[in-house]
């Protein structure tokens, strides 16, 4: 749902704008017409609710591109979502995420009942990327295979690099600078627990996450220790900062 500062707005007047603005997301850049014969609200209603939603930059006005012969009179003003306004849609989907992982866990029994199954809903999530992470790697020489997964990564929006890791321990670090999930991460650990055993299994060795974007840190960062004898999944380390492993 879009959230505006506008916190005294009743509720059906904010439900009323969110329509507006999910009309436009839905369909394009619009025009008052076009959105009041959709949303089944007058052209003066519409005004007002659009109005609002350019002064909280949800939605921004600019000319209608015309295509063909241009007919007489000025083109009618169409509205489009601004960066800010689908950002907000955005959240509104981390939301759905976090309810139906929650509706998981409950739905197990909760407790470690529960959270096993959010765990098991995590590790199938990513088996199809996993997949394609592996054939990446595996088309590597050993020495590249961090960076091939970094690359891999960074194809599926999580800007990801790959760097020697910088102290006493021989070994490289997999930084991934965006994640697309960090906002549902920050309530279930258990989808970047998995993240880690993907991340083991596919090099083949142990490795441990040092900091996460889901708790609070800039970058997830995790280890990879050069020459490690190869590792079960069950010992990827989690975490050397007392956090979660996210």
């Amino acid at each position: 749902m879009i959230e505006t500062p506008h916190g005294d707005l009743a509720t059906g007047e904010r439900s009323t704008r969110n329509r507006v603005a999910r009309s436009i997301l839905d369909h394009g850049p619009s025009t008052v017409a076009d959105l009041a014969g959709r949303l089944g609200l007058t052209q003066a209603a519409v005004r007002r609710h659009l109005d609002a939603l350019v002064a909280d930059d949800v939605v921004a006005p600019r000319e209608q591109r015309v295509y063909g012969a241009r007919t007489r009179g000025r083109p009618a003003k169409v509205f489009a979502l601004t960066d800010c306004g689908r950002d907000a849609f955005d959240q509104s989907y981390d939301k759905l995420a976090v309810d139906a992982l929650r509706w998981i866990s409950k739905a197990a029994g909760g407790g470690e009942q529960g959270e096993a199954a959010v765990a098991a809903f995590a590790r199938d999530r990513l088996a199809a990327q996993a997949e394609a992470y592996r054939q990446a790697v595996d088309a590597a020489e050993p020495a590249d295979r961090t960076e091939a997964l970094a690359k891999a990564l960074t194809v599926d929006g999580y800007a990801a690099t790959a760097k020697s890791a910088p102290g006493p321990h021989s070994g490289e670090q997999l930084c991934q600078h965006h994640c697309p999930v960090a906002h549902v991460a920050e309530q279930f650990p258990q989808l970047c627990e998995a993240e880690t055993e993907v991340f083991s299994k596919l090099l083949g060795t142990h490795v441990q996450r040092l900091a996460t974007i889901a708790h609070g840190d800039g970058v997830c960062t995790t280890f990879i220790p050069r020459g490690a004898a190869p590792q079960t999944t069950s010992s990827a380390s989690a975490s050397t900062a007392g956090r979660n492993p996210a």
